[in-house]
């Protein structure tokens, strides 16, 4: 429909379209009021005032026409213009908004990792790439894992029996299975490898959490240290299964009695010689900024007398996002190994590890909490 109103101010005359849902009103009102067709109004100063629907020109609706305290014969007074006003008001406002958005299928954003921050992508397209690459990465990795996990359990016994807690041959094979499954998709840069301890050398190692492709990329460093994982992740199959493998520590959120077993059974395998790995945000990050650490790894180094090991990764984040484990953004991945920390205060031990990883983060553009 199309309401055509008289502005006495500019003495002209201006058409508003009316939305579907205030058409339909239009017509149901001019069923209640006018079921036969009445003439155009005619006013003191000779304009016409008429509401017409484009496909039955004949139609008037009465009750938005009319004017506020005309009485005509056989009719009560009708005081409907100034919600006509109000209808189209906030027609304009709504029309006016839409134009100021922005279209749907161009998004202005760094997520892409693809160009500089301002640069436009269409976002169907970028969705449609980063799943493809997603589907891709699980097949490859799916694949590898079936020949290499039949590999570790194979080794399995002779592991328990030679090498019970370091479990070299399974990192191993763990490391070909990473090292496979990123290598078509994105590479590593590695810097301050020479501030990794001896493969036999017992420590604590700590890094931020940005995303799944911390452990794959995590692995392909080659040291056999135990991850502390949630306990749902060990029901995956292969994957769930491997970390048992590889003497994964699984680890219950929220529930005190079973953070305390896993500091206990952590520091068991360093008193034995193993090293651990700990998230010490507790969670990925969702934007990369960096959180605050708990500091039930560095209580673990602080009493045993071990070092610390910080690393920062940098990148792992925008190539899989936390909770977009679906897709597969294109990218490029660095590792920086800081050298180790030693001391006896916990406190002073998450201090130095997280200023050290801040540093790199801040440096390479992140947020830091």
């Amino acid at each position: 429909m199309v309401v055509l109103t008289h502005r006495s101010s500019f003495n002209c005359f201006q058409f508003h379209p009316l939305p579907p849902l205030l058409r339909r009103l239009g017509e149901g009102a001019s069923r209640n009021f006018c079921s036969v067709p009445l003439p155009p109004l005619k006013t003191h100063n000779s304009f016409c005032f008429k509401v017409c629907s484009l496909t039955h020109s004949t139609s008037v609706t009465r009750n938005i026409c009319d004017f506020p305290n005309k009485r005509r014969p056989g009719h009560e007074l009708s005081n409907s213009f100034g919600l006509l006003e109000k209808f189209c008001r906030t027609y304009e406002e709504l029309s006016k908004n839409k134009i100021c958005k922005f279209s749907r299928h161009i998004v202005r954003s760094d997520l892409s990792v693809t160009g500089s921050v301002g640069s436009s992508y269409p976002l169907p397209e970028i969705q449609a790439g980063s799943k493809l690459r997603g589907i891709c990465f699980y097949a490859v990795t799916s694949f590898v894992a079936i020949f290499l996990f039949v590999l570790m359990v194979v080794s399995h016994p002779f592991v328990l029996l030679f090498d019970r807690y370091n479990r070299k041959a399974q990192h191993l094979i763990a490391k070909w299975w990473a090292s496979l499954t990123i290598a078509p998709f994105f590479n590593i840069k590695f810097e301050g490898l020479e501030n990794l301890p001896a493969q036999d050398s017992p420590a604590v190692y700590v890094s931020n959490h940005q995303s799944f492709l911390d452990i794959y990329t995590l692995l392909t460093l080659g040291r056999s240290f135990k991850f502390i994982s949630k306990t749902s992740i060990f029901l995956f199959p292969i994957i769930g299964w491997a970390m048992y493998l590889l003497g994964t520590i699984p680890l219950k959120r929220m529930d005190s009695r079973s953070q305390l077993d896993c500091l206990r059974r952590c520091m068991d395998l360093v008193k034995k010689g193993a090293s651990v790995f700990f998230f010490p945000e507790g969670t990925r990050s969702r934007n990369g900024t960096l959180g605050t650490f708990k500091k039930g790894a560095f209580t673990v180094a602080a009493k045993l007398g071990v070092p610390v090991i910080p690393i920062t990764l940098i990148g792992t984040g925008k190539i899989m996002p936390a909770g977009m484990e679906g897709q597969l953004n294109p990218g490029a991945v660095k590792v920086v190994v800081h050298p180790p920390i030693l001391g006896k205060d916990a406190n002073f031990l998450c201090n130095e590890s997280r200023n050290v990883i801040a540093d790199v983060l801040i440096c390479e553009g992140y947020k830091v909490l």
